[in-house]
């Protein structure tokens, strides 16, 4: 009997540390998996690499109710921006936390002259109707991705494609966007093309500037407390 007794304590403590392990794993994966799958819709549904990083550094994850709120946001900020600016392509993707969030891109050619980092007069007024977007929709943060194609060497195209990124972020400070609203601003070189660069066309698409619009801390806590 006393074996007995032994033998069925010894099966309760092991049926408590095996509930208490999967009850930490759950917990565990609760906490991250917002993040994980953010990355991966961001993959999916957005198309874009870029997607699982952008807003990864806000972490957590964000509610469904909150979520549905941040992106009805987002559509309106999506459609003010194809409003205000004519010359660029915008459209919306899925950022590391599963949320909504605006893409623009600029072509180059409209921003720059060739092998140059000096916005022309055409694109300073497209900036400046972007630039009142940015102020209208301060709860955005906003993530700004300079690209070549792939003629030239690295030691060419990646200073280049900064400095282009730069430029942009730096005329629309100076328009009063706020410094506070961006967060990464970094040029990528010919590393990400969206097309061949075998082609004179594929190489002109993959001469771009894309801007990222997304949800900053606030507007997320804004969305969960349902003033947003």
């Amino acid at each position: 009997m006393r074996k007995l007794k032994f033998i069925s304590f010894g099966l309760c403590a092991l049926m408590l540390v095996s509930c208490q392990t999967m009850k930490q794993q759950g917990a565990a994966i609760g906490a991250g998996g917002g993040a994980v799958l953010g990355g991966i819709l961001g993959n999916i549904i957005g198309k874009d690499t870029k997607a699982t990083a952008i807003g990864a550094a806000i972490g957590g994850a964000v509610g469904a109710g909150a979520g549905a709120i941040i992106g009805n946001h987002m559509d309106k900020v999506r459609a003010e921006t194809a409003s205000a600016v004519q010359n660029a392509r915008v459209e919306e993707v899925t950022d590391a936390n599963g949320l909504k969030m605006v893409k623009v891109t600029f072509d180059s050619g409209i921003l720059f002259a060739k092998n140059k980092a000096d916005l022309n007069a055409q694109s300073k007024q497209d900036l400046q109707k972007f630039s009142q977007v940015l102020k209208n929709n301060a709860d955005c943060y906003v993530d700004v991705y300079g690209h070549t194609d792939s003629t030239g060497t690295d030691a060419i195209n990646n200073p280049l494609s900064e400095r282009r990124a730069e430029s942009v972020v730096s005329y629309l400070k100076s328009l009063g966007v706020s410094a506070a609203q961006f967060k990464n601003v970094i040029g990528k070189g010919s590393t990400d093309p969206v097309a061949d660069n075998s082609t004179k066309e594929g190489q002109q698409l993959n001469r771009r500037v894309e801007v990222y619009l997304y949800a900053s801390p606030e507007m997320i806590q804004n969305a969960e407390a349902g003033t947003l």
